[in-house]
């Protein structure tokens, strides 16, 4: 990409100071703002209408694979939270308790759910009866509350937003093919709409969910090298259906307890556009989930016709995108600026001679390229713009990846590249938690994913030199 003048003076440079420009930019494009409640935020309308965005195109998926909505309560009784072991445990540390209502002392503790396998299993306990009653295949869209000692907007806050499945199923065989069916789909939001390429893998057991046998997960490359778990699907086996006493009647007329899954994405994809496309002008925004995908400029708005036109274009391209015309009193660089800050796909700018020419200007988020379009041709050009800049931000993406992936064979290399790159490095691992505790105590590295395109690098772990079971990609994370 050529070398661009920044347009916008506000926002700390990435290369100065990475956390600073992330900040900076989910503040300038008003994404969101910090409330009163320590750890959360407010997600302000620009960065609402990201998520609508983001929810509508998961929400026709899911319902494309025959899942149905639900909704669950806020708040789960600390009794049934108890009855899956490794569950509780695995969130204990993180979970907020309602003690009090009203005036009067709670006589058992209410947990506000961090994640609701509990809820769902109580449920389907009641109605689950037969295999003619499988799969039952469940979402819900709603805020948790995790009690996180740092946080960051989108990336880690007390309260987010979500999505989260929770599926049974008859067999084993069917719940780890809707396992892998949903991490698919979670892969496929990202590269098909949000530009975002990910790795596909299965997580450590050290790194699974608690009480899953399985989790997998989506693993994406940030601007700076670290990686951001973008997605998550969980095997669960018979574990919650045996804890909660959920059977059903087999083909055989035999009692058996179902198989279940759960899987979710949350706003902290949001976090990963911002961290994967934006750039020192701030957010660069894939087409798919732009609130706005063209913005009109008016030029010499002043002049007879100007205006009359660009509103003109806004009501017919109106039936192709999102678009808008801002016919403020702001000056044309000030608009050009803010659109690019806002990560506006595609800028139209229209002027008296373009009229004159029956043609107008656009110009493009990610390279900043223009073309010069006839105006019967809009309808044409712009769906192949948009797709032009989604490629662009995908392949830039990619190629950064690609430039910021390493191999290590030896302990010392792994240390070395550590120390000395910021991004994926890929390694040979024996299995043991021992290795993978260690590599995170000397490196700094902890384990993203074991890809499912497994790669053969050498036949020793490279932390022990013990034979190798897999080969996995290591890196420092948000």
């Amino acid at each position: 990409m050529a070398e661009q003048k920044k347009m916008v003076e506000a926002i700390t440079s990435m290369d100065v100071d990475f956390a600073k420009w992330y900040t900076d930019v989910v503040r300038k494009a008003d994404l969101a703002d910090y409330s009163s409640v320590k750890g959360c935020t407010i997600i302000r309308p620009y960065g609402c209408a990201i998520w609508e965005n983001i929810r509508d195109i998961l929400d026709g998926m899911f319902k494309e694979t025959g899942h149905e909505n639900v909704m669950m309560p806020l708040l789960i009784p600390e009794s049934l939270l108890q009855k899956e072991k490794d569950h509780v445990e695995g969130f204990a540390p993180e979970v907020a308790w309602v003690t009090q209502g009203g005036q009067e002392k709670l006589t058992e503790r209410l947990c506000v759910r961090p994640t609701s396998e509990v809820l769902f299993c109580e449920h389907y306990s009641h109605i689950i009866n037969s295999y003619r009653d499988l799969p039952m295949l469940y979402n819900q869209w709603c805020s948790v509350v995790r009690w996180e000692k740092t946080t960051r907007p989108f990336l880690r806050t007390t309260e987010f937003w979500w999505q989260e499945g929770h599926t049974m199923h008859e067999t084993a065989e069917e719940a780890m093919a809707e396992t892998e069916r949903m991490l698919n789909i979670y892969a496929r939001m990202c590269e098909e709409y949000l530009a975002i390429p990910v790795l596909k893998g299965r997580k450590t057991e050290k790194e699974q969910f608690a009480g899953a046998q399985a989790t997998y997960t989506i693993e994406a490359m940030m601007h700076d090298g670290k990686a951001l778990q973008s997605g998550t699907s969980h095997y669960f086996g018979d574990g919650f259906a045996r804890a909660f006493d959920i059977t059903f009647q087999g083909r055989d007329n035999k009692p058996a307890y179902p198989h279940q899954t759960s899987w979710g994405m949350s706003t902290r994809i949001i976090g990963a556009i911002i961290m994967t496309h934006g750039d020192d002008n701030g957010l660069a925004l894939p087409p798919a989930v732009a609130p706005i995908q063209v913005v009109i400029v008016p030029i010499a708005q002043h002049k007879e016709g100007v205006l009359d036109k660009a509103e003109e274009l806004r009501k017919r391209l109106s039936a192709i995108c999102r678009v808008k015309c801002d016919a403020s009193d702001n000056s044309p660089g000030w608009k050009f600026a803010q659109y690019e800050m806002k990560g506006v796909p595609l800028r139209l700018e229209i002027g008296p001679k373009d009229i004159e020419n029956n043609q107008c200007v656009l110009v493009r988020r990610d390279n900043r390229e223009k073309t010069i379009v006839p105006l019967d041709q809009l309808e044409e050009k712009i769906p192949e713009l948009l797709k032009a800049v989604h490629d662009g931000l995908y392949q830039r993406a990619l190629e950064n990846r690609e430039n910021r992936t390493y191999t290590a064979t030896s302990m010392e290399e792994m240390i070395q590249l550590a120390n000395e790159k910021s991004g994926f490095i890929k390694a040979m691992w024996c299995g043991d938690l021992e290795c993978e505790m260690k590599l995170k105590e000397q490196a700094g590295v902890t384990s993203r994913c074991m890809p499912f395109e497994q790669e053969h690098l050498s036949d020793v772990c490279v932390c022990c030199g013990k034979p190798a079971k897999s080969m996995v990609v290591w890196g420092k994370a948000y």
